[in-house]
């Protein structure tokens, strides 16, 4: 029989999640996870997956989280792109964190909301010159004949804007996930995880439940 992979199976049993170590404070425990994933040297500790409504169909993929705070969690696309489209006719996403090494995964929904020009510019400061460049030269999600047009694309772009400061575009700029609800999940043996789940209140304050694995 050909090996497939799939019949991989382990414990886990590294951590325990309790409601006292978790608290009521679902954005702060998040960063306290966050800054030990980092810690623990997880690769790209800051990927999370993202997840669209489509006028047919659910559409995911990978992003990176580049700020987390009590208003929600940010990451920065091109306005044309399927997920932002998607995400301005259907503002409902969900996010999702897994870090293996730790055994711990946490889900997010809620919904998505543009940010601030300002806020874009200042982000978009910070980026190398090559992904400023970049965002110029890419439309992303449309199709192109091969990698030789986008390089020349590229080299273009590179020309046009090689003593600039290389300004944010206007199809560029970042969104903000503000959560309904966020899920904790630590691996535990014999497939008894801990799930803790904090529900946003009216009042902007959370309720917390645990649910069975």
């Amino acid at each position: 029989m050909m090996k497939t992979g799939l019949d991989v199976r382990r414990e886990y049993d590294r951590s325990v999640l309790t409601e006292e170590r978790a608290g009521m404070d679902p954005h702060g425990f998040f960063r306290e996870w966050l800054v030990e994933a980092e810690d623990a040297g997880e690769p790209d500790h800051n990927a999370m997956m993202l997840s669209t409504c489509g006028p047919d169909h659910v559409s995911c993929r990978v992003v990176l989280l580049r700020e987390a705070d009590a208003s929600g969690f940010t990451f920065f696309t091109n306005y044309n792109s399927r997920k932002a489209m998607e995400l301005e006719a259907d503002p409902r996403a969900a996010l999702t964190f897994f870090w293996p090494g730790l055994e711990r995964q946490v889900r997010i929904q809620g919904h998505a909301e543009r940010i601030s020009a300002a806020e874009s510019d200042a982000y978009f400061r910070s980026r190398p010159r090559a992904s400023r460049v970049g965002a110029w030269a890419s439309d992303q999600s449309m199709e192109i004949g091969d990698r030789a047009a986008l390089e020349e694309k590229v080299a273009r772009w590179n020309e046009r804007l090689h003593d600039s400061e290389v300004p944010r575009p206007g199809h560029w700029g970042g969104f903000r996930v503000v959560p309904v609800s966020i899920e904790f999940w630590q691996g535990r043996p014999d497939r008894m995880h801990d799930r803790l789940l904090f529900r946003r209140k009216d009042d902007g304050g959370w309720t917390r439940s645990r649910l069975q694995p």
